[in-house]
């Protein structure tokens, strides 16, 4: 039976997910096993695969999928880049994903490899890719928002319009991009719904075990890291054990104030690790 998350999400019910990556060498492969089975004890609402710059990872995205869909019965969500495809290659993998009874897709644009890049007339936004797959009825499509505005918007207001946009082809929820202050999930929830975006915006949450990766990964995609929380991790550098506590109360808190005021559930961004996840998952109260 074909699931979609909208029909999860407007059932009521919090949906709780986690996010795997296609892994690079055969000990990762291992690692994402030993954890999938440690993540799918928990019951999850669906899971997401996603898909490497430029469809670099194509190849085992689509067979993880396929896997987790249909041989462990898991709702699967495979993300889906434009970036580099044309109209053939798109349509094509389209319908390979109707073939596997892949409903759910989360449609992105996917990073610039280059500043000297150049992308296709016709797909130059995730919106070119939503409206594409938006003519099919098959699919259920997930799109990115970004509470803290997407790093190339020329700022906060453009951004929204340039979301609005990419609502209006055919995206039926959101997950935001990752973020460790509430605030900027509540007020970017309140301005989408002042400027006419009404479908559920799942909040993406990133535990903060490895400090020095996560603080990366905010410069990247431009989320701020508290600063109380960074002097802490700072503090206990060299104390492994404190700064894993330190990350994981960190996102249990952020979780349940979450959760307590009206998120639609929570996405966990895991980095293929499941300690983490399952430690901040079994604390958080559930509602």
């Amino acid at each position: 039976m074909i699931v979609k998350i909208i029909d999860q999400l407007n059932s009521g019910e919090k949906t709780y997910s986690f996010e795997f990556f296609p892994p690079k060498a055969f000990s990762s492969v291992l690692e994402l096993g030993i954890n999938v089975g440690q993540l799918m004890k928990l019951s999850p609402s669906f899971i997401s695969v996603t898909y490497g710059a430029g469809g670099s990872t194509q190849e085992i995205s689509f067979d993880l999928v396929n896997y987790f869909q249909n041989k462990l019965g898991l709702i699967t969500m495979a993300h889906y880049t434009c970036i580099g495809a044309n109209k053939d290659k798109i349509e094509k993998d389209l319908d390979y994903f109707k073939e596997i009874g892949i409903a759910n897709l989360m449609l992105l644009r996917g990073d610039l490899p280059n500043v000297e890049f150049t992308l296709s007339e016709d797909f130059k936004y995730a919106s070119d890719l939503v409206k594409v797959a938006g003519l099919r009825n098959h699919f259920c499509i997930g799109a990115a928002g970004y509470p803290e505005s997407h790093l190339e918007s020329l700022n906060a207001d453009n951004d929204l319009k340039n979301l609005k946009h990419k609502v209006d082809q055919g995206v039926h929820f959101l997950v935001t991009q990752m973020f460790f202050d509430n605030r900027f999930y509540f007020d970017f929830v309140d301005r989408c719904k002042n400027n006419g975006i009404h479908i559920p915006i799942i909040p993406g949450i990133m535990p903060i075990i490895n400090f020095k990766q996560i603080k990366k990964f905010s410069e990247m995609c431009g989320a701020s890291i508290p600063q109380s929380l960074a002097e802490q991790m700072e503090e206990y550098q060299d104390d492994p054990k404190k700064k894993y506590q330190i990350g994981v109360d960190f996102a249990i808190e952020q979780c349940n104030e979450l959760i307590s005021k009206g998120a639609p559930g929570l996405h966990f961004y895991t980095l293929n690790k499941s300690r983490a996840t399952v430690d901040i998952f079994e604390s958080i109260e559930k509602k």
